[in-house]
């Protein structure tokens, strides 16, 4: 018997057909038989049945069909279905039979006669019985069936039945090969679709396509089942009019978007043939994957529960999206949800992998293959028992030992108020997802709390924490009306205290400085018999009051007269934050501030307001050069905030931070920080953004590393608007304009630096010490060839600079002045700045000076000189990434007649013999004495190798030399 052409949607059947064509040959010679197709639901069972029975029509059989149907049915009515249009026979007519007897006798009787009609079909030519689902067929077929197969081997009938064969979580009822021998039934398990043969249906019905991407999201949604792929490609087909365009547009998440809904419908029609309590663990499965954001099971949030507040629109649980516990026991929580057997879940999880309708996930959890499949079988149920479910999954999981955010997880989507305990798990997850940075999560998380039973403290809590993450999100029209309700709802002084502060943070943030100030000192006279409180919120008032220049000196004129009165109502915080005032007024020396902020540390301070203290003294800290405890102090402020809620020094310990990495040199921290993240990708999106300190020091940073592009971005895009008031705004024009002369733009930088003096004295800012704009200035217009007028603000920047007497910014004042003064005295002063800079630990302004000194030298006809200065600056920016200044000091000491340096600077290769060789004696404890000794050298020249060892390794003392060597000798830069 010859194959007729196999159709193309069952390519992966030729063998299956093979083998029934040779049963067919057979039973025509009269050696009939039974055939069994087994196979999952949708996988294509009676396509194939069609395809052998027209097959067996084309060579002479007659074919008999008979669909069997589940319901209650009368006796032997799927076998009476095969000879409906058979010969005439008499079927017998029994009246209905009052006991079981009779109707045993009946039913043999009707047997019999069925087998008489067998038999006469027999005789006009070869039998094809087709029987599609047999495992619904009433008992008595079944059993006249098996029968059958047992006295057909001699006959020229070959029966071909389908049987659903999928591992279903309840146990399945015996098959119809149960009860025969195995040499009497031939049986043919169809495999599921192999990718190569899905995709090729899905072709075949779509015809042209426009990517080999769109096929095989195609068969990821169909799970690569026969049924599924048709119906979907009828849905996509209708969208477009024409089936053969269906891959014109993308394959949607949700069935709400296919129409006329065969797709949905089909995968109804999967589930209700596997039963009630796989049908209960497939959707419960579903509920709990919902917002899974890995590439293969994510749904983006979009889940059709319509329950909102993060867990339909990406706010849900980020990357930590997960719906079954830590402990990946999926089967036991889908068994204790459903009340299935775990043993059967399990099975059934397996399977479901196995046939491509589940696949795991990076975490190994299993999902859908596709976010439409998962809502297709999650669209039975309504949204009621949708959120019911979540809930149920929440408290198993919970049981089950699951962490906070994946319960928290089931409870954004569970109807509220759930319990007492759901507003500790929710809170809990959103402790953890602000620890990770994932703000939006926590935010989610917060939000949900809030329709839990909660104390006025805790909600006041909540409120404030989920509106200061709001806020700092760009959510302000949803963030301040929750702190502003903080406020009022907060029943303890305190408690209302830190939301106040959260409220004047926000409103001082978007603008509105006079209004924080306002809110602050109302609620100051209302805790008038609060005086920790009081102090706590006057010295916030100074700090966001940096903010408005207007504001500013009003609330400082305040604060200076209450402290000249009464320094008791002023506190410990307040007067560290009127030495940082006198300090930028220009009142002050360093060796003073130190003082009197050292003599505050060791005072009691209001515990709200330490925070403060500590920000204040961090900051003249390092204006006085020291930058380890400047560090220890915002270290130690930052360890006591929650860097989720907002609060007005928050950003002062920030900018502390960016500037102490900014004067070590350390740009490679400085754009590795959450700062400096923030503001390259508000200069990305190409939008102003709000006043950033962080802004300017990322800028110096991007400048001084050569990566001009962006600092050029983050200039026109990054920064604070020009027209604002902000505090901020001076020190990032004084930034900005170090870009423009940088780029050969003195015009233009001088244009930024006498504006920051500007809008600084508008402050009562007249210090350099936050920023040296007069020095930046002057050599701007040195530049412009104005050599006085940069002599008169280079001086007076000197003045102002031995006001508060530091090496650093008295150091830079000599080196401009140095410059501007020019001949013998000019080098005297270049080379004082070199000597005062050496006792600073801010080496970013040491190698400007050594570069100055030595372009003095080689102005004075000395080149020989000035190459120790140029070529020290080169090694000290190379150590430090300083690009702009090596290539500065490498382009002087070329003008100098130096030839190009053809070995680095710094660096494990950039160590002569000798300088390796004393430093690995140094390491192994050999003191300076005793290395002279060994190696015959002068005391003090062992002390100068050390010394160039040192720097050109990057490190400062004997101490760390082990591990700088452990990293030459491993090959480390």
């Amino acid at each position: 018997m010859s194959a007729v052409p196999l159709p193309r949607a069952l390519s992966e059947r030729h063998e299956a057909m093979a083998m029934i064509a040779a049963e067919a040959e057979r039973a025509r010679s009269g050696s009939g038989g039974l055939v069994l197709l087994k196979g999952t639901t949708g996988s294509g069972r009676t396509a194939l049945l069609e395809a052998v029975a027209e097959q067996a029509a084309v060579h002479g059989m007659w074919v008999l069909r008979a669909r069997c149907s589940p319901g209650p049915v009368t006796p032997f009515a799927a076998v009476r279905q095969l000879f409906e249009d058979g010969p005439e026979l008499a079927c017998p007519t029994v009246e209905a039979p009052g006991d079981a007897d009779s109707a045993a006798a009946v039913h043999r009787e009707r047997a019999a006669w069925l087998w008489r009609a067998l038999i006469e079909w027999t005789e006009e030519a070869p039998l094809f019985l087709a029987v599609d689902d047999v495992h619904l067929a009433d008992p008595l077929s079944r059993g006249w069936l098996v029968e059958a197969a047992r006295l057909v081997a001699r006959l020229p009938v070959l029966l071909v039945a389908t049987e659903r064969s999928q591992y279903d979580v309840e146990p399945p009822e015996p098959g119809l090969a149960h009860a025969l021998p195995p040499h009497l039934v031939r049986t043919l398990t169809l495999s599921p679709l192999g990718p190569a043969g899905a995709a090729e249906l899905v072709r075949s019905v779509a015809g042209e396509v426009p990517s080999a991407a769109w096929v095989d999201e195609v068969v990821r949604a169909g799970a690569g089942n026969p049924l599924l792929l048709r119906a979907l490609l009828d849905d996509l087909g209708a969208q477009g009019g024409d089936p053969g365009r269906a891959g014109t547009s993308a394959v949607p998440d949700t069935c709400a978007a296919l129409y006329p809904g065969a797709y949905p419908a089909a995968v109804s029609w999967w589930l209700d043939s596997a039963g009630e309590a796989t049908v209960d663990v497939a959707r419960a499965l579903a509920v709990v994957s919902a917002g899974r954001s890995d590439d293969d099971t994510a749904d983006g949030g979009a889940d059709g529960d319509g329950d909102g507040d993060g867990a339909g629109d990406g706010g849900g649980y980020g990357g930590r999206r997960r719906g079954l516990h830590e402990e990946g026991d999926d089967a036991g929580l889908l068994a204790d949800m459903t009340g299935a057997d775990p043993a059967r879940a399990h099975g059934w999880l397996t399977a479901m992998t196995g046939l491509g309708l589940l696949r795991p996930g990076p975490d190994g959890r299993p999902g859908y293959a596709h976010p439409l499949l998962r809502d297709a079988v999650v669209s039975g149920w309504s949204g009621a028992r949708r959120t019911a479910v979540h809930g149920r999954a929440a408290e198993v999981m919970l049981r089950r030992g699951a962490d906070a955010e994946t319960v928290a997880g089931q409870l954004l989507r569970a109807p509220a108020p759930f319990g007492s305990w759901a507003a500790d798990v929710l809170l809990d997850a959103a402790a953890r997802a602000v620890r990770s940075d994932r703000g939006e999560d926590a935010a989610a998380f917060l939000r949900r709390a809030l329709d839990e039973a909660m104390p006025p403290a805790r909600r006041a809590a909540v409120l404030t924490e989920l509106g200061s993450l709001e806020f700092a999100g760009g959510r302000s029209a949803a963030g301040l009306p929750r702190l502003a309700e903080a406020v009022e709802v907060a029943d303890a002084p305190g408690d209302r205290t830190r939301s106040a502060l959260a409220l004047g943070t926000a409103l001082a943030g978007r603008g509105e400085v006079r209004a924080a100030v306002g809110a602050l000192r109302s609620l100051e006279e209302r805790l008038s018999g609060r005086q920790d409180l009081a102090r706590t919120l006057s010295s916030a008032s100074a700090l966001l009051s940096d903010h408005d220049p207007a504001v500013r000196r009003e609330v400082y004129g305040r604060l200076r007269e209450t402290a000249g009165r009464s320094p008791g109502l002023v506190g410990t915080a307040g007067q560290a934050l009127l030495v940082r005032y006198e300090a930028t007024a220009g009142l002050v020396s360093a060796q003073t501030a130190m003082d009197r902020v050292r003599g505050l540390l060791e005072a009691p301070a209001d515990p709200l307001a330490e925070s403060i203290l500590l920000g204040a003294s961090a900051a003249v800290a390092l204006w006085a050069d020291e930058l380890d405890e400047a560090e220890r102090l915002a270290g130690r402020g930052l360890a006591g905030r929650s860097p989720s809620l907002l609060h007005p020094v928050h950003a002062l310990l920030s900018s502390v931070r960016a500037d102490l990495a900014a004067a070590r040199g350390d740009y490679a921290g400085l754009l590795a920080g959450p700062g400096a993240r923030r503001a390259l990708a508000a200069a990305a999106a190409g939008g102003a953004g709000p006043p950033v300190h962080a802004s300017a020091d990322v800028l110096f940073a991007l400048v001084e590393t050569g990566r001009t592009e962006q600092a050029a971005a983050l200039a026109e895009h990054g920064g604070p608007r020009e027209a604002s008031g902000s505090g901020e705004l001076p020190r990032f024009l004084y930034a900005r304009g170090h870009l423009r002369a940088a780029h050969g733009d003195p015009a233009g930088a001088l244009d930024d630096f006498l504006e920051c003096g500007r809008r600084q004295a508008e402050q009562d800012v007249v210090s350099p010490v936050v920023t040296p704009w007069r020095t930046a200035a002057a050599e701007c217009r040195l530049a412009l060839g104005r050599p006085e007028e940069a002599l008169a603000l280079a001086r007076e920047e000197l003045r102002l600079a031995t006001v508060w007497n530091t090496p650093r910014l008295v150091g830079r004042c000599l080196r401009v002045l140095g410059t501007a003064t020019g001949g013998v005295h000019g080098l005297g002063l270049a080379e004082e700045a070199v000597g005062l800079l050496r006792d600073t630990p801010a080496e970013t302004e040491l190698i400007p000076a050594l570069i100055a000194q030595g372009r003095q030298l080689v102005a004075a006809g000395d080149r020989t000189r000035a190459r120790d200065p140029l070529r020290e600056a080169a090694e000290r920016a190379e150590r430090i990434g300083a690009v702009r200044l090596r290539a500065l000091a490498e382009h002087v000491l070329r003008e100098g007649g130096a030839r190009r340096a053809a070995t680095p600077y710094t660096g494990p290769a950039a160590l002569t013999d000798s300088e390796r060789r004393i430093a690995e004696l140094a390491a192994g404890g050999r003191t300076n004495a005793e290395i002279g000794e060994l190696l015959h050298l002068a005391r003090r020249t062992v002390e100068t190798h050390l010394t160039n060892g040192y720097r050109k390794l990057g490190i400062r003392r004997r101490a760390e030399l082990p591990a700088a060597l452990d990293r030459l000798s491993a090959g480390g830069r």
